[in-house]
């Protein structure tokens, strides 16, 4: 059997290429080549194919895209598994990659909300640039006409393609996928079905099993390429000169030696000391060790040495390890023998420094064929002097083995962490938050992630090793030096941001985003009597005005039960900004409010919200107000269901100024307003 690449719109067999084998069984599973590949056709393709398509799509499109993948791959997960034990995954560690990667597609379809419904982003807010504000600027962010390579790592061969593609799918740009060519048969599994879904536009998606090598030669400055796998790897290809010559984003996240940290305050007794045994056990054992975020320096003050190292003994002893079809197993193998023969290797640096305190390399396994699968026991090291023998701190073993490092004080603990030379994560399990803030402020520069686990948290936590959609995932220095993921931070990364300057009038016109200053538009009739399509940007009513009275200041006090003393005691104001007493903020925005809203029952249902409200002058028993009332933003809203009603959301800027003509309050309030066609 050959595995297929996915190029130009069709399924393609490379021609003879590397063998890939059952992690377990060494059963033969298929050979994988791109031998005939044509790379730079592929990168036209997918700049002039997919690219435009996704580009025509606004990020609700888009967003609704993902979301309907991945309803069509949740429905579907189960066929996936059977493929995923081949590479040594048990169920959970299956889960992990399958549904992990399935879940970021629903993240990333939800974020389409953090975005109006056009097909760029406005970044940011207006920057006025005169004295008159007739000439403003603005950012906008809109996608770049590139594509997206993602060179992938071994372990995750579904999460890895998955949380990356939902990002720059997002964003409106197509991606060529390269997973590791050791578990792309997994890979390769999950993309024919997202092919045969015909969900995604034709070209935004294709998939490498065999080498890309040459694929960079092809890259232009409007390209992203991401790397996850080894730091030697990724800067071979960092360097590459074409990145260099087309100043291409390369976002590199590399293995990097993480580390979990033991608290002073959580002694051998306590649940902070049960809840640490129990997530180093589960970092070392998950996937076999192979994640990039696994622990490999467990950092624990040096009077509870031994009691981490029996307790962790006991815990590591009752993992099972096998075939992961079996049942019971809690540890497969790792994911071919060529990995296990690395992960030997390098233990063996270790070993020059540190001591092994359980498990062995060579240990027989009762039932299993260790000449066939790439068995191997959990693996606990001793380096009981580790600010001398620094081989833990420099040299990685990417497997289910990691070091106990012993530490006097939280200052020790804080400079073993941070000479790991910037890492993906780190944890510290503690019960004291002053042990938790001098630690990670300490640490913050060297790790791209940080949890604080203690017994308030634990079980709802995520854990040491799992990246969130939502949050960055990189790391400093040997990390790589990028992000991925983290919500809008990551979508930004396939966007272009432009500085725009004009007119208020202008900009309004090409963010579609009503722009203070910028000229009013005649409604016709109150903007509260129009249907959500009927509403336009920069749409203004001027209402009737209002005088302020020390009655209405006494009585909304009363009302609110707000009796500061600015808004009660004339009495108390010398030394204060105010000359007497002040109408409270609140209720010059809710007297706005009453001459803006338009009583009777019409299109709009409900206010749903209040952003950036300033009160900028006081406002004085005596002053009359007036407010302008301007459609400022408007992002529709999908149907849940046929018995909803049809609906968005419209941003309305308001200003209220006083007779003087001076603004004193600006907010903007958010309406969900009815459509006119319910279908």
């Amino acid at each position: 059997m050959q595995l297929q690449n996915y190029a130009l719109g069709q399924w393609i067999a490379g021609q003879e290429g590397q063998i890939l084998v059952d992690a377990s069984t060494g059963e033969f599973i298929a050979t994988a080549s791109s031998q005939g590949l044509d790379l730079a056709a592929m990168m036209h393709y997918a700049r002039t194919k997919g690219g435009p398509a996704l580009r025509k799509m606004t990020f609700h499109e888009r967003g609704n895209m993902l979301k309907a993948l991945a309803f069509y791959l949740q429905e579907r997960k189960e066929l996936f598994y059977p493929i995923s034990y081949k590479t040594g995954a048990t169920r959970v560690d299956s889960w992990i990659d399958i549904e992990g990667g399935i879940g970021n597609l629903f993240s990333y379809a939800s974020l389409r909300r953090q975005f109006s419904n056009q097909r760029f982003y406005v970044d940011g807010d207006m920057v006025s640039s005169s004295k008159g504000g007739s000439f403003i600027g603005h950012h906008i962010m809109v996608p770049k006409e590139g594509v997206a390579i993602h060179i992938n790592a071994f372990n995750f061969p579904v999460w890895g393609m998955l949380e990356k593609i939902a990002v720059n799918l997002l964003a409106g740009m197509p991606a060529i996928v390269k997973p590791a060519t050791l578990t792309s048969f997994l890979t390769e599994a999950v993309t024919k079905e997202i092919i045969k879904s015909g969900i995604l536009p034709e070209g935004s998606l294709q998939l490498i099993c065999g080498s890309a090598r040459g694929i960079l030669d092809h890259v232009t400055y409007q390209d992203v390429v991401t790397f996850t796998g080894s730091a030697e790897t990724g800067k071979m290809l960092k360097s590459h000169p074409r990145l260099l010559e087309e100043a291409v984003p390369f976002t590199m996240e590399a293995d990097s030696l993480n580390c979990m940290v033991l608290g002073e305050d959580a002694s051998p007794g306590t649940e902070e000391f049960g809840i640490f045994i129990k997530e180093v056990r589960k970092e070392i054992t998950v996937k076999a060790g192979q994640k990039c975020t696994a622990v490999r320096r467990i950092i624990v003050p040096e009077q509870f040495v031994e009691d981490v190292q029996i307790a962790l003994g006991k815990a590591l002893a009752e993992t099972v390890v096998g075939d992961p079809r079996k049942e019971g197993v809690r540890m497969g193998p790792l994911a071919g023998l060529e990995q296990l023969e690395d992960v030997k290797r390098n233990l063996k640096i270790l070993l020059t420094e540190s001591e092994i305190v359980y498990g062995f390399p060579d240990q027989p396994m009762e039932g299993l064929d260790t000449k066939k699968g790439a068995f191997m026991s959990p693996i606990l090291l001793l380096n009981n002097s580790p600010f001398t023998k620094k081989t833990t701190h420099n040299v990685e073993v990417f497997g289910p083995v990691s070091t106990i490092l012993p530490y006097k004080n939280m200052d020790e603990a804080i400079e073993l962490a941070k000479m790991g030379k910037g890492s993906l994560c780190s944890s510290i399990t503690t019960g004291n938050d002053n042990i938790a803030r001098d630690y990670v402020l300490g640490t913050a520069t060297h790790h791209g992630r940080i949890l604080v686990l203690n017994k308030a948290c634990a079980k709802e936590s995520t854990g040491h090793g799992s990246p969130l959609p939502m949050l960055v995932h990189g790391g400093p220095g040997r990390a790589g030096g990028g992000e991925e993921m983290g919500g809008k931070r990551g979508v930004m990364h396939y966007l272009q941001r432009t500085a725009i300057q004009g007119s208020p009038t202008t900009l309004t016109h090409i963010t579609g985003t009503y722009q203070p200053g910028g000229d009013y538009k005649d409604p016709g009739k109150h903007l509260f009597r129009k249907y959500f399509e009927e509403l336009e940007i920069g749409e203004t009513i001027i209402t009737h005005k209002r005088t302020i009275t020390d009655a209405d200041i006494v009585n909304f006090a009363n009302v609110s039960w707000d009796h500061f003393y600015a808004h009660t005691d004339a009495t108390s104001l010398e030394g204060t900004l105010f000359t007497e007493k002040v109408a409270h903020g609140y209720f010059i925005l809710s007297a706005a409010a009453g001459l803006f809203v338009d009583p009777a029952k019409g299109p709009v249902l409900l206010n749903y919200g209040l952003e950036d409200c300033r009160f900028t002058k006081p406002v004085y028993a005596g002053s009359t107000i007036g407010v302008k009332l301007t459609v400022k933003e408007k992002t529709d809203q999908e149907k849940k269901n046929e018995e909803d009603v049809a609906k968005g959301i419209v941003k309305f800027y308001v200003e209220v100024y006083d007779e003087t003509n001076e603004t004193i309050a600006v907010a903007t309030i958010l309406t969900m307003v009815k459509k006119l066609n319910q279908n």
